[in-house]
């Protein structure tokens, strides 16, 4: 037996999740797995902070169970991660394998293998962390969508950044918002963008997008929602498309803003999509297939905020929903 120290739900949560919502409990695991089971033990080396899982801390919402089923109170929370095999029952792994997937927010964790659930990492040239987002969800959520003029909210976060990145690869003209000049200074002279602005200082956001975008957006990359979707729906071209990918402005809200500006969908006939990256995951080997090529030749910067240790866990998660990451936010559980 080993001790086992987790990150735990004290209860469902409303309004703006707070540290104190997340406690620690010290557990112990075995450090084995049993005779004839095809379960995984893995050591957690990194974990990954994302938007979404602040939809997981609030009481089940049946409108949103198809992309995530809630977290229960008094037990670990989970997310990706990227992990070291301890010891395998199952025929794919062996011990001393690396893998990144669903994993408890814990020193250990015991995990069950089914289709696209984990990946076995393969290519260990390029930094582990980056299979927390680059080389992992946020990365194959980036490279889902691709367009001519595009407009990307929220755009120096773990998915931002990369799909500003990405869309200027395939020669596209991308514009960013942030909330800080940091940000916006981030997204133009690190990530080559074609132009940010910082939305917190825009008392008009069409006009800023209209500034930015005077013959209008082919793409919308959306993570924001709330006013963003509105302003932006009075500047999307005709034929337009936008890809739904977060909302954040609006996860802790608990009575979400309504969209004034709908029937421009209509007019513009502006294709309106929602998506989830376990959509995708079947296209991941081709996804490392045109990535790795450009990390490795340094086309593509990915910018990391480290929390070092389990106990930064709850602090790190909980600054997301106050900007106060810049680029992508993980966890350093442990080094191997």
């Amino acid at each position: 037996m080993a001790s086992n120290k987790q990150v735990i739900l004290r209860d469902y949560v409303t309004g703006f999740p707070k540290e104190s919502d997340l406690v620690f409990n010290d557990a112990t695991v075995d450090l084995s797995v049993p005779a004839g089971s095809n379960k995984v033990l893995v050591k957690n080396l990194f974990l990954s902070c994302d938007p979404y899982m602040r939809i997981r801390m609030g009481k089940p919402d049946p409108s949103a169970a198809a992309l995530a089923q809630p977290f229960k109170p008094g037990q670990p929370i989970y997310g990706y991660g990227v992990s070291k095999v301890i010891e395998s029952g199952h025929p794919d792994y062996t011990k001393g394998d690396l893998l990144w997937g669903i994993v408890g927010w814990e020193e250990y964790s015991v995990i069950t293998l089914t289709p696209y659930s984990h990946f076995k990492i393969l290519h260990t040239d390029v930094p582990l962390s980056y299979y927390t987002g680059l080389l992992g969800m946020a990365g194959v959520t980036a490279y889902s969508r691709k367009g001519e003029t595009v407009f990307v909210s929220a755009a120096s976060g773990a998915v931002g950044q990369l799909v500003g990145q990405l869309a200027k690869i395939m020669g596209c003209y991308v514009v960013g918002s942030a909330g800080s000049n940091e940000k916006v200074e981030l997204l133009k002279n690190k990530f080559g963008f074609d132009e940010a602005f910082n939305y917190k200082e825009e008392q008009d956001l069409n006009a800023a997008l209209k500034r930015c975008f005077p013959e209008g957006i082919d793409i919308y990359f959306e993570n924001v929602g709330g006013k963003m979707l509105d302003a932006v729906l009075l500047n999307m071209k005709l034929n337009g498309r936008i890809a739904v990918c977060g909302m954040i402005s609006q996860y802790n809200l608990e009575e979400q803003e309504g969209v004034r500006n709908l029937s421009t969908v209509i007019y513009k006939r502006v294709r309106l999509q929602g998506f989830v990256v376990s959509d995708y995951y079947d296209k991941y080997s081709k996804f490392l297939e045109f990535v790795l090529p450009y990390i490795r030749e340094g086309k593509i910067t990915y910018v990391e905020d480290v929390a070092e240790g389990l106990e930064k866990g709850p602090s790190a998660l909980i600054g997301l929903f106050h900007g106060k990451n810049v680029g992508k936010q993980l966890i350093v559980v442990a080094r191997e």
